[in-house]
């Protein structure tokens, strides 16, 4: 990130008042000075100035440390003589940017969690209510061999009829015309239902988008993506 400090002179007061602390016979400059601080972001001024005594003849600057109380004196007057600097914090043009699109995206929070929520689709609605005897769905069945291993699995896409529910427990039947590969459903029998239910499942997951049956066994999965 772009940084830098530059020291900008104020002002400059040449005395032969005050003594050099080094050089008893040279005569001093008091310089005045304030800080500017550039980022890509920002542009400071500080408000405290800070002084340099300096060696006229040398060019040397004095250690702050041989000061001695008259010219601590000396630059606390002259200090306050200092002119006021242009500004103290000032935005650069991508700091600007920067800001708006802060404000932007905190804006953007707050009414993303007050606003309404969008009102739900009737297939969203529907597929949340609770699964009811006389119920049609689409989807999807998977019946393993031996649970958790997919050799031999049977797996076919088409319509399915909740034809009873005891509790927790749903009988389900599938459609006579069931199909091994996807098809739109549409184009599939919704209709004629086997008079004999699958395995008895349970409600596992249920979802405005899907809603996933599973057998105690774990042999039978029913997968469902519509209602009709």
């Amino acid at each position: 990130m772009f940084f830098s400090i530059q020291k900008i002179e104020q002002a400059a007061h040449h005395t032969d008042k005050l003594q050099n602390p080094k050089n008893p016979g040279n005569p001093l400059v008091l310089g005045i000075y304030r800080n500017k601080v550039r980022t890509i972001i920002y542009t400071i001024y500080t408000k405290k100035t800070f002084g340099e005594y300096w060696d006229k003849v040398e060019n040397k600057k004095i250690p702050k440390r041989l000061w001695s109380p008259e010219m601590k004196e000396f630059y606390k007057q002259k200090a306050l003589e200092a002119p006021k600097p242009p500004y103290i914090y000032k935005f650069t043009i991508f700091g600007w940017l920067f800001v708006l699109f802060f404000i932007g995206v905190f804006g953007y929070i707050i009414y993303d969690s007050v606003k309404p929520p969008l009102p739900k689709s009737e297939e969203y609605v529907a597929m949340e209510t609770a699964p009811a005897e006389g119920d049609i769905y689409f989807g999807r069945y998977e019946i393993y061999k031996e649970k958790g291993n997919p050799l031999g699995m049977e797996a076919r896409f088409g319509w399915f009829k909740v034809l009873q529910v005891d509790g927790e427990v749903y009988h389900i039947a599938k459609s006579t015309e069931m199909n091994r590969s996807h098809k739109p459903k549409e184009q599939l029998n919704s209709t004629d239902f086997e008079s004999e239910s699958m395995s008895p499942v349970k409600l596992k997951e249920q979802t405005g988008y899907n809603i996933r049956f599973l057998s105690d066994d774990g042999l039978t999965e029913i997968y469902i993506t519509d209602k009709k």
